[in-house]
């Protein structure tokens, strides 16, 4: 049975407050306290309404979440319980969300090479859904997991996405009769397409022509013998809330393509695996200082060089590339440190550079910034820290992960109470064979009857 998150697992705002509010609030706390850790400030709320604003701008698609862009446990917790999917890459991440109660129907073992291991370990938890790209992979499969149900990942054209999957995942649409015809011999299930355009893909046409590719794939699987009903679209939805106009331009161009390539009615269910969409924009990073050295010129690159005689400081922070910041090194980020005390305007700029605390020559954060002369102990924030910068563990970085603060109001809690309790309320109808009714929401925020269902996806193609 779905777990939601427990109440006393957050910090509860008034309806209005930022998670600026409660970085303030928590700094006074440790500045009584003399504990300079790093640590995130997670708005659990900007979850939930991200959930809800793709529920209604793409209404056919039923949302999985990637569990490799950050895996921790209130995330996970919170979309459970809205009766989001989720999609694993290893047994690690799937052995969490069985553990907050997520049934078997609604987790994708999403790597299209994985390991024996974790082949095995998807079959004993019953996961079904798979994806694959090449014929080893289907050899794995039909050895170690003969029930499973198989997606086809296709190629995409990403190369003005920041990530680039297709040159590791995806089978070119020459090679994709071939791969079905393989299947068929080792009688190996094959239910759907799927592909992904890889982070924040700038081009939402992309997606048409990923979508009439993933068509002519349909065709040919009918020719060889199945009868498909899935496709996945993967990811690369825009993340930050500034970029919220460019999401809905992606959503129409995305709702014009299905009904195009694979109208309502023709028998095929839509879903998506979404990482950085959801979090990215919700968790925000507090570091501190701990040393700090004044450079020369011939120290510095020569782009940091200033005839007008300004000074050149190196600082250390308590976390680095292999810790809160490894989207430096997994996805070219480039953090941009917000200074805790805003300094007066006649303050005089420096060149900054910022290091992580361990003597690794990657351990680096951003170089040449323009910022007053900072000190030892000083507090940084930085924002959008969601993505592939939360560690699972204690890392390089000499220390324990930093810690998460979550933080929603009560009218957001509320709402994900009554959305999870309406789908406890779903599941325990399903086991039962009855049909679910339901109701809308009056919490006061627009939630309608139709998104209390709309999340609950369980694909006929497993069932």
């Amino acid at each position: 049975m779905t777990r939601c998150l427990d109440e006393s697992d957050i910090v509860m705002v008034e309806e209005g407050f930022t998670t600026k509010d409660v970085l303030e609030n928590l700094l006074l706390e440790v500045d009584q306290t003399g504990n300079r850790e790093p640590f995130f400030v997670a708005d659990l709320e900007e979850v939930v309404k991200k959930h809800l604003r793709l529920l209604k701008a793409l209404p056919r698609i039923k949302p999985f979440y990637a569990l490799k862009c950050n895996r921790s446990k209130g995330v996970v917790q919170t979309l459970a319980g809205l009766g989001a999917g989720f999609s694993c890459a290893n047994k690690t991440e799937m052995a969490l969300v069985k553990s907050v109660g997520v049934p078997a129907e609604r987790i994708i073992c999403a790597s299209p090479c994985k390991q024996l291991s974790l082949i095995k370990y998807a079959a004993s938890q019953g996961v079904q859904l798979m994806t694959f790209d090449n014929e080893v992979e289907l050899g794995k499969v039909a050895r170690s997991h003969p029930s499973a149900r198989m997606l086809l990942c296709l190629a995409t054209d990403d190369s003005r996405s920041s990530t680039h999957l297709s040159i590791k995942f995806g089978a070119t649409l020459k090679t994709c009769r071939h791969l079905l015809e393989t299947a068929k011999e080792m009688k190996v299930e094959v239910v759907g397409i799927s592909f992904h355009l890889g982070s924040s893909c700038p081009d939402p046409q992309i997606f048409t022509q990923s979508i009439a590719d993933a068509r002519l794939v349909f065709e040919m699987g009918a020719e060889v013998g199945y009868k498909m009903h899935l496709l996945d679209i993967g990811g690369g939805f825009p993340a930050f809330e500034e970029s919220r106009g460019r999401f809905e331009e992606t959503s129409a161009v995305v709702n014009s393509a299905l009904d195009l390539y694979f109208p309502e009615g023709c028998g095929v269910e839509i879903m998506a695996e979404l990482g950085r969409y959801y979090v990215d924009s919700a968790f925000t990073l507090a570091v501190n200082i701990v040393a700090k050295k004044e450079v020369t010129l011939d120290q510095v690159s020569s782009e940091d060089e200033d005839p007008g005689g300004k000074k050149s400081f190196v600082y250390h922070l308590n976390d680095g590339v292999y810790g809160s910041f490894g989207s430096v090194i997994f996805n070219n980020a480039c953090p941009i440190p917000i200074l805790h005390q805003k300094p007066s305007p006649d303050q005089r700029l420096h060149s900054s550079s910022f290091w992580g605390p361990t003597g690794d020559g990657l351990d680096r954060l951003a170089e040449g910034v323009d910022l007053p002369e900072l000190h030892v102990g000083d507090w940084l924030v930085f924002e959008n820290m969601g993505a592939y910068a939360v560690p699972p563990s204690a890392s390089l970085s000499s220390g324990p992960p930093a810690r998460i603060h979550y933080a929603m109001s009560r009218v957001a809690w509320e709402a994900v109470q009554l959305l999870w309790g309406k789908l406890l309320h779903t599941e325990e109808e399903e086991e039962e064979g009855r049909e679910s009714a339901c109701t809308p929401l009056s919490c006061g925020w627009e939630i309608t009857d139709s998104l209390c269902a709309a999340p609950v996806f369980a694909p006929a193609s497993i069932m």
